[in-house]
């Protein structure tokens, strides 16, 4: 006999507390094998393919595209067992379907599933090969009308309207969820599914400019301005829509998602971290000759070194001197942790936000390699499709400002680490090179870093290093 198993959406890791509901993968009824993924969730870090820890029939699922849940909320239930070819569990049609009471099930009796209890070999933060939960949660989903059960019938004896999120192919509990024409719908990005959403635009009627069709936002906002409809920049709050005729003027956008992880993470860098900047202008001539040569010597079908791949270069060897700046603090324990392994992150701007990917084991990666890292985060930043791993676990951030056209700043550290290095743009400017006035190629490096873990001294030295191996490339050639 068949046992429903609900599986809820697991600690997605990062302390993020809810993500949206971008895909599902499985339709209710469909037979799901052990950590198959069964929906495409976007959090407020990447977007994540979920992974079902049970095998069997599908007997509903919770939440509409473009709905946001909570870990721990049901993500959609399963019927495991001898009877799992069958499309609903037979337990449920004692059930009245009115209620939608899920059947408690300890973790004795999930051992003894046999074929149906496979360990599942997927690993989320909260769930995976370890041991499952003494009790499973009760979930009293509130109930559907009698009417829309009815028309909806049951499948095996279970309502197909169970519980309050329950989608099925027939009675779709919301009108976004059922899409009007079959196949996928060429779009990569949530955010422009959003836009579409809340202007009333549809998406399988737009020819995308992208790639291979790909409908990007720009396609979204032409779609809307030839309609007349003006785009909603963010989707008002319920505090907004309730505002009184003399806020008009006002724009309320929530601070949720991606936007309210960075709030929430500047805010404690700020509170936690007495931080300081020291900067210098240096002449970056020589590096830009050095990467020309290089990118020269590897011939035209090499791969290119990047700019950015040299500067982290040079800031992995500047750490090597100073470690002092690979490190956090453990203020519980009130000690400074030193970090053996360099992690680099670096500031990568999106149409979802401000991200920091994360290049590991930088230390040991050659100007080669850190370059073709680099551009592969870069591609995975701009599409959506990093992963929370390569978004987490950096030690010190390189900040590249200088695209934005400004010289100089003070950007506040990336919590918990304990320095990030900035550079400015790279300008011709006269400069006294060699005794004589030339214009040469200047840029501004700022060092801002956390004084708890050194002294200025140990900050302008490191500072002082790289400037060094930008003026003069060569000087990296001593540690070499």
């Amino acid at each position: 006999m068949a046992e429903v198993k609900e599986f809820t959406l697991p600690d997605l890791g990062e302390g993020l507390t809810e993500a949206e509901v971008v895909r599902w993968l499985v339709e209710v009824g469909e037979v799901v094998a052990v950590d198959q993924p069964v929906v495409e969730v976007e959090t407020a870090k990447a977007m994540v393919e979920v992974p079902c820890p049970y095998g069997g029939v599908v007997t509903a699922r919770y939440g509409a595209e473009g709905e946001e849940l909570a870990v721990g909320a049901p993500l959609l239930t399963v019927a495991v067992g001898a009877d799992a070819s069958a499309p609903a569990a037979a337990e449920g049609s004692g059930s009245g379907g009115a209620d939608g009471v899920v059947a408690e099930a300890d973790g004795a009796d999930a051992a003894e599933d046999g074929g149906a209890g496979e360990t599942s070999g997927a690993v989320l933060v909260g769930y995976g090969t370890g041991a499952p939960p003494a009790r499973r949660r009760r979930v009293r989903p509130t109930p559907v009308p009698a009417a829309a059960a009815a028309a909806a019938g049951q499948v095996n004896g279970v309502a197909s309207g169970y519980g309050r999120h329950a989608v099925t192919p027939e009675v779709p509990v919301r009108a976004e969820a059922a899409e009007p024409a079959p196949g996928p719908v060429p779009v990569i990005s949530p955010l422009v599914r959003r836009l579409a959403r809340q202007n009333g635009v549809e998406l399988r009627t737009l020819t995308g400019s992208g790639p291979d069709g790909l409908i990007l936002r720009a396609d979204v906002e032409r779609a809307i301005g030839e309609a007349g409809a003006p785009a909603a920049a963010a989707e008002p709050s319920a505090a907004a829509a309730s505002a009184p005729a003399a806020d008009a003027g006002e724009v309320r956008i929530p601070l949720r998602g991606l936007r309210g992880v960075v709030a929430d993470k500047m805010s404690r860098s700020r509170r936690e971290i007495p931080e300081a900047t020291c900067w210098v202008d240096v002449d970056a001539t020589e590096l830009l000759a050095a990467r020309r040569a290089m990118n020269a010597a590897g011939g035209p079908d090499a791969p290119k070194i990047s700019l950015l791949a040299l500067l982290a270069r040079i800031c992995t060897a500047a750490l090597a001197r100073y470690p002092e700046l690979n490190a956090r603090v453990d203020t519980e324990a009130r000690e400074i942790v030193r970090l053996e392994r360099v992690h680099v992150g670096f500031a990568a701007q999106t149409d979802r936000g401000l991200v920091v990917p994360v290049v590991r084991d930088a230390h040991a990666r050659s100007a080669e390699s850190l370059s073709e890292e680099l551009g592969r985060l870069t591609g995975a930043a701009r599409d959506g499709s990093l992963t929370p791993g390569e978004l987490t676990g950096s030690t010190f951030t390189l900040n590249n400002y200088g695209v934005f056209g400004v010289d100089g700043s003070t950007p506040i550290i990336n919590h918990p680490e304990a320095a990030m290095l900035g550079v400015g743009r790279i300008v011709p400017k006269p400069w006294v090179y060699e005794g004589e006035l030339a214009v040469r190629q200047v840029t501004q490096l700022s060092l801002t870093f956390d004084h708890r873990v050194c002294d200025g001294g140990v900050a302008g030295g490191f500072l002082r290093y790289v400037a060094d191996c930008v003026e003069q490339p060569a000087v990296l050639l001593r540690g070499v």
